[in-house]
């Protein structure tokens, strides 16, 4: 004999369903990539699940129990089998997400240094906002910073305001949310790796034109000991990547106008140089080997850099020409 259906019981395990959408009919992620975090990860989990649909933790190769104790927490994990990076991390993240339909991401630190009650407000900037990339910002009495990070804070947010062109409040928190537009914008050009996905992100986002907003987060350190990074070696990974790109987009400004300045030395060096040669009657050797060595180096920069900085829109012009080529033989 066939059991009866309780109509009841199945509008209430709808209902029970459908209050997992904690905000609306819009879908969000939690990403939190992370490499031998089995201390607080189960705690972030919980505490994160709270304001999103599902949270994805991707394990960079931990060799602790980080993916089990995400999973037992109640965690979607995706592990990798070596350790990639953080930009690595992100970008398994970013993909799960458009994969599965998502809305919104919100990226989160597995170490306990961001506080997952302040997701709402996170998600509050990008949601129905007009922006598309929401950064948390690091500032006021409930930052736990040291003076020293805080020092290195600023030179990183310079230097990564360098290479994108503007100005940015706080470049290395991993506290951010994203809306679809901008995951989708970002996965494919995202090639970085090691601790500078922060500010390889921000750089791509300002040269797609993705609208990006500052919200006020806190940040613990004190009596947070399980953070895999080493403040050296991150600072140094950044620098690094930041520098690269400078030297890649802007080739003339960094291979060119240091050429331009050696020029100037040698030219100034070489005046005096002979002004020496006028008073005493001696050439000296030495000096005029050290100017030489300026000027040919210095020509040769500005030379390369002029070349780097045209190179690319004469490809691209040739590019564009066969494609236009080929779509008129077609």
């Amino acid at each position: 004999m066939a059991r009866p259906i309780n109509k009841n019981s199945k509008n209430k395990k709808l209902s029970r369903d459908h209050s997992k959408h904690k905000r609306s009919d819009k879908l969000t992620l939690a990403v939190i990539p992370c490499y031998n975090e089995e201390i607080t990860i189960g705690s972030i989990v919980i505490r994160t699940a709270r304001y999103v649909d599902n949270v994805l933790v991707v394990d960079d190769g931990s060799i602790d129990d980080t993916a089990r104790t995400a999973k037992q927490a109640g965690a979607i994990v995706i592990s990798h089998k070596d350790n990639k990076g953080k930009s690595s991390g992100i970008k398994t993240g970013f993909r799960y997400a458009l994969n599965n339909g998502y809305d919104y991401v919100v990226t989160i630190d597995g170490d306990g240094q961001h506080n997952p009650n302040e997701i709402p407000a996170l998600l509050k900037n990008v949601v129905n906002s007009g922006n598309d990339i929401s950064i948390g910002l690091r500032c006021g009495d409930t930052t736990e910073m040291p003076k020293w990070r805080r020092v290195g804070k600023r030179v990183l947010d310079y230097v990564t305001s360098f290479a994108n062109g503007g100005y940015v409040t706080d470049s290395q928190c991993g506290f951010r949310a994203f809306n679809k537009k901008a995951v989708k914008s970002l996965l494919p050009r995202l090639n970085g790796g090691g601790f500078n996905a922060e500010s390889e992100e921000l750089i791509k986002a300002h040269d797609l034109g993705l609208k990006i907003v500052s919200t006020k987060v806190a940040c613990k350190y004190k009596n947070l000991d399980t953070s895999t990074k080493n403040p050296a070696s991150h600072a140094l990974s950044v620098l690094k990547y930041v520098v690269y790109l400078v030297a890649e987009r802007r080739p003339l400004l960094f291979i060119g106008i240091p050429g331009f300045v050696l020029i100037i030395i040698g030219l100034i060096m070489g005046i005096y140089t002979l002004q020496r040669y006028n008073q005493t009657g001696m050439f000296p050797i030495l000096q005029a080997i050290l100017i030489s060595i300026f000027l040919v180096l210095g020509t040769l920069a500005v030379f390369i850099g002029l070349v780097l900085n045209v190179l690319p829109n004469i490809i691209k012009r040739l590019y564009d020409g066969e494609l236009q080529d080929n779509y008129h033989f077609i």
